[in-house]
C-alpha cells in the first residue's frame, strides 16, 4: 500500500469511526433500529426482496407504535437501496435506519449508509433491536496488522492469515510420516533414517506453502506466528526451513494441540499478549522519537495552533493525533480579511469572538465549524505529511491525548514555532 493510499484509509476510517460513535449513542424505544450487511456478491434486487418480506412480516409487531417504525424505517432502506446497481460497492454496504428517541417522548428517523467498508462484509445479515449493530464495523477499524500463521505437528499443517481480528484458513497438507512402531523385517536404524526423512520432507512442504502464501506480502506482513507441540515447532525453525525474510519475521512460537484449522485459532488466542504489543509498538516508536525531539532536538511541536502553523509551513514530517481527540475547529474571518482559528469541544457553543489582529468583533454564527481531525489532515495532505494516529493505551500515547492536547508534530526542519 502507498502511502497516499495509506492515508486515505486512515481518513476513511475516521470518518467511519465517527458515524459509529453517533450510532452507538442512538437508542430506540423499541426492537425498531434496523441494521443491514450487504457483502459485495449479494445482489441488490435480492436484498430489495429481503427488506419487502421483513416489511410485511412487520404488520404482525403487535405494538403499532414499534410496527409503524419498523416498517417506516425499512422503507427509507429500500428507497436507498435504488441508488445501487445490480451489487453493492467493493466491500459492500451497510445500512442503519430507525427512529430514535429524541428526548422529550418525541423520535427522529435516521438513516446513514456506510459504502465500503475497510474489510469485506462476510455475509448477508439482517438485524431489527433497540440498539443498531455496529460491532462488525468496530471490529474492522480495530483491525491492525497482518500476520502469517502456521500450526503443524507431524501428523498434520495448516497455513492462513491473520487479517486484523480475523482468522483465514488458506492451505492445509497431511504428513506421511510413519508412527514410532517400525514394521517387520526393517532394522531399526532404517526405519529411523526413513522416519527422518519423511519428517524433514514434511516440513518442506509446510515451509513452501507458508513461503508460497507470505512471502509475495512480504513488504505488508507483520509478523509470522509459529504454533504446534514440542518439539515440532522448535525442530521447524531451528531447521531454517522457512524462507530467510520469513524466519526473521517469526514473533514467537507457541503450543498449541491441535494442528487442524481450530488450531489457527488456538495460535492466535496463545500469541495474544506478543499481537497486543506489536500492536502499539509503532505508536510507541513513533512517540518515542517526538518525546526525544521535545527534550533533545527542535524538531518537535504539538498544540493545535503551534502545529496547524507548522502544517501550513509544510515543515511537519510527521502529524501525530491522538486516536481519542474528539474536538471541532471554528475558523472566524473578520470583515478587514483577518482569519482566526480555535480549537473547542465538539458539544461546546460558540462564544463571541473578537479578532486577533485588529480587535474587530466577529459575529459567531458566521464562524465554519467542522472537525478537528479532518481540518488537520486535509492541511496535511496538502503538504504531503503522514499522518499517525497513536493510541492511549500506553503511557507515552495517553501523555499525547493530556498533555499535548491531542495533536502534536515530528517536523522536518528546525522552524522556531
Amino acid at each position: 500500500m502507498s502511502e497516499q493510499e495509506a492515508e486515505q484509509s486512515d481518513r476513511q476510517k475516521y470518518e467511519f469511526q465517527k458515524v459509529i460513535e453517533e450510532l452507538q449513542d442512538y437508542r430506540g424505544s423499541g426492537t425498531q433500529l434496523v441494521t443491514i450487511y450487504v457483502p459485495e456478491d449479494k445482489q441488490i434486487s435480492d436484498v430489495v426482496a429481503h427488506v419487502t418480506q421483513e416489511h410485511s412480516e412487520a404488520s404482525n409487531i403487535k405494538s403499532k407504535e414499534t410496527r409503524t417504525n419498523v416498517q417506516d424505517a425499512l422503507k427509507s432502506i429500500k428507497d436507498r437501496l435504488r441508488y445501487f446497481d445490480t451489487y453493492p460497492p467493493e466491500n459492500g454496504v451497510v445500512l442503519f435506519s430507525g427512529a430514535v428517541d429524541a428526548g422529550g417522548g418525541q423520535t427522529d428517523m435516521i438513516t446513514r449508509v456506510l459504502e465500503s467498508p475497510p474489510d469485506p462484509i462476510e455475509s448477508f445479515r439482517y438485524h431489527c433491536d433497540a440498539e443498531f449493530l455496529t460491532e462488525p464495523l468496530e471490529d474492522m477499524l480495530a483491525d491492525k496488522g497482518l500476520f502469517g500463521l502456521v500450526v503443524l505437528d507431524r501428523r498434520e499443517a495448516n497455513v492462513g492469515w491473520l487479517k486484523g481480528k480475523r482468522v483465514e484458513p488458506v492451505k492445509s497438507a497431511s504428513s506421511l510420516v510413519p508412527g514410532k512402531q517400525r514394521k517387520g523385517g526393517q532394522s531399526a536404524q532404517r526405519f529411523a533414517r526413513l522416519r527422518l526423512e519423511a519428517i524433514d520432507n514434511f516440513y518442506q512442504e509446510v515451509a513452501e506453502m507458508a513461503n508460497d502464501l507470505f512471502v509475495p506480502e512480504r513488504h505488508d506482513l507483520d509478523g509470522v506466528l509459529v504454533g504446534g507441540p514440542s518439539p515440532t515447532k522448535d525442530e521447524f525453525l531451528d531447521g531454517d526451513y522457512l524462507h530467510h525474510e520469513l524466519q526473521d519475521m517469526v514473533l514467537g512460537k507457541f503450543d498449541v494441540s491441535y494442528t487442524d484449522e481450530s488450531g489457527l485459532y488456538d495460535l492466535v488466542d496463545a500469541a495474544e499478549e506478543v499481537l497486543a504489543e506489536h500492536e502499539i509498538l509503532q505508536d510507541k516508536e513513533v512517540m518515542e522519537t517526538f518525546f526525544k525531539e521535545l527534550h533533545d532536538g527542535e524538531k518537535a511541536t504539538y498544540g493545535f495552533d503551534q502545529t496547524r502553523q507548522n502544517l501550513n509551513m509544510g515543515a511537519v514530517e510527521q502529524l501525530l493525533i491522538s486516536e481519542d481527540l474528539r474536538k471541532d475547529v471554528l475558523t472566524y474571518e473578520c470583515s478587514n480579511g483577518h482569519t482566526d482559528y480555535e480549537l473547542i469541544d465538539t458539544t461546546a457553543d460558540t462564544d463571541p469572538h473578537t479578532c486577533s489582529t485588529c480587535g474587530e468583533d466577529v459575529p459567531t454564527e458566521e464562524a465554519e465549524r467542522e472537525d478537528a481531525i479532518e481540518h488537520l489532515m486535509e492541511l496535511a495532505e496538502q503538504r504531503g505529511t503522514e499522518t499517525v494516529f497513536v493510541s492511549t493505551d500506553f503511557e507515552k500515547g495517553e501523555q499525547l491525548l493530556t498533555a499535548f492536547g491531542g495533536i502534536a508534530g515530528i517536523l522536518r526542519y528546525s522552524t522556531g514555532v
